[in-house]
């Protein structure tokens, strides 16, 4: 066999070598990157999640104090009523928190939109690469 005989990129185990370690090293770059993002958003989350926990609390017994209070301001004009009316009251408050969380979900603004824009732009990469070679064949 002469020189010319073998392909000057190593062969297709050569090649298949070296993409297999740049998807590795690829994997390995997206992950770092969640963890860094997770990281920054972690401590974040859980302040956040604690001052949302204890000013629920404190909402909540604010809430129940005005009840009672309205409630028994209002038994002797309106009677079993002011119930009612603070039923419906509390009903629509609760709704209108639920139809922002739903606003605040569908909005994206939850999530990892940084790394997910990357492996979207990696997944968008690939893909062409493999639909290039595939009109060539």
């Amino acid at each position: 066999m002469n020189a010319s005989a073998v392909p000057p990129g190593g062969g297709l185990a050569s090649n298949v070598g070296t993409m297999i370690a740049s998807v590795l090293k690829l994997i390995g770059v997206r992950l770092s990157m969640a963890v860094m993002e997770l990281a920054d958003a972690r401590d974040a989350v859980l302040r956040v999640l604690l001052l949302g926990a204890l000013a629920v609390l404190a909402a909540a017994f604010a809430l129940l104090s005005l009840s009672a209070m309205i409630v028994a301001l209002a038994w002797d004009a309106m009677g079993w009523r002011i119930l009612l009316v603070l039923f419906l009251a509390y009903l629509l408050l609760a709704l209108g928190m639920l139809w922002k969380a739903r606003s605040i979900i569908a909005s994206g603004q939850i999530g990892l939109p940084t790394t997910l824009a990357e492996l979207q732009k990696d997944c968008a990469a690939l893909l062409d690469q493999h639909d290039d070679t595939e009109q060539k064949v």
